[in-house]
């Protein structure tokens, strides 16, 4: 029994050093950012920088056209991301083939959470999207909505969660005219960013505008 163990062991270091070794053939760890980098690029990241979110409404239309099926885009800061917005992405994915996010750059963030708003940047934010098996892409655009960004993108639906209904999304009428269609989501009660800052003891939000009052993830 003891003679087997040893065997079964000596097996064991023999696979890890051939896998060590083929490591180091493979570049080792500068290898593995280079294959990440071309994964990355496939995707539609840019290989220069490996940064999501830096191509147009028009090349990510284009790139995901290409490959076929229905085109979903869901919208949000996503500032700090919690299971109320992985839910949201989840139930959105679900809606087609490809779902592309739109994200809220820093600036729009600002003005519509406030100064102290975003905590996380918007290249960390988009980031940590793209990371996400259920998005295919993150488009990162500065205005308060994503009416010029919809109108850009065209996609198949749009898929927003909150306390919304279609006739409260300044941007359905943009998505319709266009031939989509908007799937209003469920979302999680008391999950948001601004709920876990405030638990954190190191936030005072602002006073709610008519604009972010209904924002219930982000």
């Amino acid at each position: 029994m003891r003679a087997r163990a040893r065997r079964l062991a000596r097996r064991r270091v023999a696979r890890a050093v051939d896998a060590a070794s083929a490591w180091v053939a493979a570049g080792g760890a500068e290898g593995y950012r280079r294959r990440a980098d071309d994964r990355g690029a496939a995707d539609g990241q840019d290989a220069a920088d490996g940064r999501p979110g830096t191509a147009t409404p028009e090349e990510v239309a284009a790139r995901l056209r290409g490959r076929g099926g229905t085109v979903v885009a869901t919208g949000g800061c996503f500032d700090i991301l919690h299971a109320g917005h992985v839910a949201t992405l989840e139930a959105a994915a679900r809606l087609g083939d490809h779902l592309v996010v739109l994200l809220n750059g820093d600036a729009s963030v600002r003005r519509l959470k406030g100064p102290d708003r975003p905590v996380v940047t918007q290249a960390d934010r988009a980031r940590v999207l793209a990371a996400l098996d259920c998005v295919s892409e993150v488009v990162v655009f500065d205005e308060d909505d994503p009416r010029a960004a919809l109108d850009r993108l065209r996609p198949d639906v749009w898929a927003k969660g909150g306390d919304y209904t279609e006739d409260t999304l300044p941007e359905a009428e943009v998505v319709r005219r266009h031939g989509g269609r908007v799937v209003v989501l469920p979302f999680v009660a008391g999950r948001s960013t601004t709920s876990i800052l405030e638990r954190s003891g190191q936030y005072a939000p602002p006073a709610p505008s008519p604009t972010t009052a209904k924002e219930t993830t982000a």
